[in-house]
C-alpha cells in the first residue's frame, strides 16, 4: 500500500496529484521548437535547467555537516537543524514531514527528534518498534550519539552490550555501570565496536567482579590509540600492568591490590589517580613506581593516590621525580606523613593549587609551612582525619591563605572520650585513658573569618565547643556528628548559606542553626550607607532617598542575602 502526504483536504490532494501524472512538455524549454528532431542550440544566463511541472519536487541541497559536538543519548546540549533543504543519508525525499502512519496528521522530524532524543537507551529501543518511521529516526540517533552512559543488568551477557555499541558506530565516550562481572572479552567487544573511543569508564557495583587482568588492559591501551580518559573500578585482579600510550592524559584505577609492577609509558599523562585497598598487607611497591613517573610521565599536573603504604620515604621519591608542572597533589591515608614530608613537598612544588594530606600524621608546624610557601596559589587544602591538628593551626590556615575555597578539616578536633566510648559500644574493648597531652583537644573555639572561602567541612568534630564564622562567599558547611558544638556559641555571618549538613548532631543545635541561616540577615545588618561628618569624627547613617548614590547594589545584595538556605539532618 503506498502513503502519501495527508492534508486537511484529502481528496483535494489525491486529484491534483492524479492530473499531475502527465507527459512532459513537447516543445523545447529553451527555443519554444517541437523536440522531435530538434537539435537547440540556444543558451541560457542560468546555468542550470529548472522544471516548472508543480508535480515534481526541487532536489534537495547538499547536507549540512554539524559545526558542533554532537551529544546524543545524553541528549543535554544536541541540537539538529531538520529542515527541507537539509538531508540525510536516510532520509529520502527531503521534507523533514512524516507521512499518515502517524496519528494520521503531518508531525515534523524536528518535534519527533526532540521527543525521541530524550529518551534513555532501553526506551529508544521501544520507541524504534513503534513503526517504520520512528525506527528510523531512532536509528539515526543512535548513528548520531557521540556520549554512552550505560547501565548493565546482572544477568546480561556480552551480546547485549555489543548490540548496543553496534548501533552507536561514531561513539567516542563511553560510561558503563557494571552489575555483571567484566572480562577481557567485554574489553574486546568495546575495542571492536568502538573504533573511534576517546574516553572510557567502568563503574562496577558491589556484586560485580572486575576480572581484567594487567596484560589484557595494557593490551587495550596500547591498540586504542585515540583514547585519552580511562576510568575503572574493582581493579583487584590486575596482579601487574604495563600501560603505553602516547594519547592518554587521564587514568584513574581504583581498588588495586598488590601489585608487582606499574610501568607507565605515557608521556602525554596529566592527572593520575591511584586508589588501593584498606588491606595492611598489600605489598605494593609505591616507591618504585614514584620514581618512574618522574621519568616517563614528565606533564603530569594531578596526582592522587590513597594507600595505608604511603610513607616519607614516597614523599622524598616524589620530590626527586621534579615534576615541574604538578599543581594538585593528593596523599591519602599515609599514616607516616609527617611534617618533614610537608616541608619536602614545599621546597619542590612551590605552585600547588590543591593539597590533600588527609589521613597523615602533620601538626599545626606543618600547616605553618604550607602558609609561608602557599599564600599566592592554594585555593583548596583538605586535612581530615589528621588527628595532631588543633583549631589554632586551622585558623592560621584561614588567615593565611587568601585564596582559600575549599577547607576540610573533618574529624581533626576530636573528643578522646568520645572516640573512647564508640569504640566500647562497637568492639567490647577497654575504654583508654586519656592523656593530659590530650586534654587540649576538648572543648576547643574556631573562630574563621574569610572573604573567598565557599566550603567548609568540620564533619566529625566532637572536640568543637564554639565556632564563629564570617565568611560572605560560604555556601556549604558541614557541621555532621559535632556533637559538643553548644547551641549558644555558634554564630553565622554567612549570608549566602545554601546548605547547611547537622545530622548527628543535639536538637538544639539544629534549632539554633536554622533560626541563624533562615533569618532575613537585613535585620542583623544594618544597610544604610554611612558617611563621615565634617570634621571626620564620627559615621553617621543616611537613609537612600538622601543619599546621592543609588541603592541598587544594596538591593542586589539583600536579594542575595534572603536565599534560602537548606539544613540536612538526614
Amino acid at each position: 500500500m503506498l502513503n502519501h502526504l495527508s492534508t486537511p483536504g484529502g481528496a483535494t490532494t489525491d486529484a491534483a496529484l492524479n492530473r499531475g501524472k502527465k507527459r512532459g512538455n513537447y516543445n523545447c524549454g529553451r527555443c519554444g521548437l517541437p523536440k522531435k528532431g530538434h537539435s537547440c542550440t540556444t543558451t541560457t544566463d542560468s546555468p542550470s535547467i529548472t522544471d516548472a511541472t508543480p508535480s515534481f519536487p526541487t532536489p534537495p541541497q547538499p547536507r549540512q555537516t554539524y559545526s558542533h559536538l554532537r551529544r546524543a543519548l545524553s541528549f543535554d546540549d544536541y541540537h539538529v537543524d531538520v529542515s527541507p533543504e537539509s538531508d540525510n543519508d536516510e532520509y529520502s525525499g527531503g521534507s523533514p514531514e512524516i507521512g499518515s502512519e502517524f496519528c494520521g496528521g503531518r508531525l515534523p522530524m524536528s518535534c519527533l527528534w526532540e521527543v525521541l532524543r530524550r529518551l534513555p537507551p532501553p526506551a529508544l529501543l521501544s520507541a524504534a518498534k513503534v513503526c517504520k518511521g520512528w525506527r528510523d529516526c531512532s536509528r539515526k540517533l543512535w548513528r548520531a550519539a557521540e556520549e554512552l552512559r550505560l547501565r548493565v543488568p546482572a544477568k546480561a551477557q556480552v551480546g547485549f552490550v555489543g548490540s548496543v555499541l553496534q548501533k552507536c558506530s561514531g561513539i567516542v565516550r563511553l560510561s558503563l555501570r557494571m552489575e555483571s562481572d567484566v572480562d577481557a572479552t567485554m574489553l574486546a567487544c568495546i575495542a571492536f565496536s568502538c573504533p573511534n573511543l576517546q574516553s572510557m569508564e567502568i563503574c562496577t557495583s558491589d556484586a560485580a567482579i572486575n576480572r581484567i587482568n594487567g596484560d589484557e588492559l595494557g593490551r587495550f591501551v596500547a591498540e586504542k590509540r585515540c583514547l585519552s580518559s580511562l576510568k575503572m573500578e574493582g581493579c583487584s585482579n590486575l596482579g601487574s600492568f604495563i600501560l603505553c600510550s602516547s594519547s592518554l592524559s587521564m587514568l584513574w584505577l581504583s581498588d588495586l591490590y598488590s601489585l608487582s609492577k606499574m610501568v607507565f609509558n605515557c608521556p602525554n599523562l596529566k592527572e593520575l589517580s591511584l586508589d588501593f585497598s584498606r588491606q595492611e598487607n598489600d605489598c605494593t611497591d609505591l616507591i618504585s613506581m614514584v620514581d618512574g613517573l618522574g621519568r616517563t610521565c614528565l606533564q603530569l599536573q594531578n596526582i592522587h593516590i590513597a594507600s595505608v603504604q604511603l610513607s616519607h620515604a614516597v614523599v622524598l621519591a616524589l620530590t626527586a621525580a621534579n615534576l615541574r608542572g604538578l599543581r594538585m597533589l593528593s596523599l591519602v591515608l599515609g599514616s607516616e606523613i609527617t611534617d618533614a614530608s610537608v616541608a619536602a613537598i614545599s621546597s619542590s612544588y612551590a605552585d600547588l593549587e590543591l593539597l590533600d594530606l588527609s589521613g597523615s600524621s602533620i601538626s599545626d608546624s606543618g600547616i605553618g609551612m604550607i602558609c609561608n610557601v602557599f599564600p599566592e596559589t592554594l585555593s583548596r587544602l583538605l586535612l581530615a582525619l589528621c588527628p595532631n591538628i588543633t583549631s589554632s593551626g586551622i585558623q592560621f590556615a584561614a588567615a593565611q591563605l587568601p585564596l582559600l575555597e575549599l577547607l576540610d578539616c573533618g574529624m581533626t578536633i576530636c573528643d578522646p572520650n568520645s572516640q573512647d566510648a564508640t569504640s566500647e559500644e562497637n568492639g567490647g574493648s577497654e575504654p583508654q585513658k586519656t592523656p593530659n597531652s590530650n586534654l587540649h583537644l576538648i572543648y576547643q573555639k574556631l573562630i574563621i573569618k574569610h572573604g573567598r572561602l565557599k566550603k567548609l567541612s568540620l564533619w566529625g568534630c566532637s572536640g568543637l565547643d564554639a565556632l564563629y564564622l564570617n565568611c560572605p562567599d560560604l555556601n556549604d558547611l558541614n557541621l555532621t556528628s559535632c556533637r559538643n558544638l553548644h547551641p549558644e556559641r555558634l554564630l553565622l555571618q554567612c549570608p549566602s548559606l545554601e546548605g547547611v549538613h547537622a545530622s548527628g548532631c543535639q536538637d538544639t543545635l539544629i534549632g539554633a542553626i536554622q533560626s541563624q541561616v533562615c533569618n532575613d540577615f537585613s535585620a542583623i545588618e544594618d544597610h544604610f550607607p554611612c558617611k563621615l561628618l565634617a570634621d571626620g569624627s564620627k559615621r553617621v547613617r543616611v537613609p537612600h532617598f538622601l543619599s546621592p548614590q543609588s541603592s541598587d547594589n544594596e538591593k542586589v545584595k539583600r536579594a542575595k542575602r534572603r536565599r534560602r538556605c537548606t539544613v540536612h539532618v538526614d
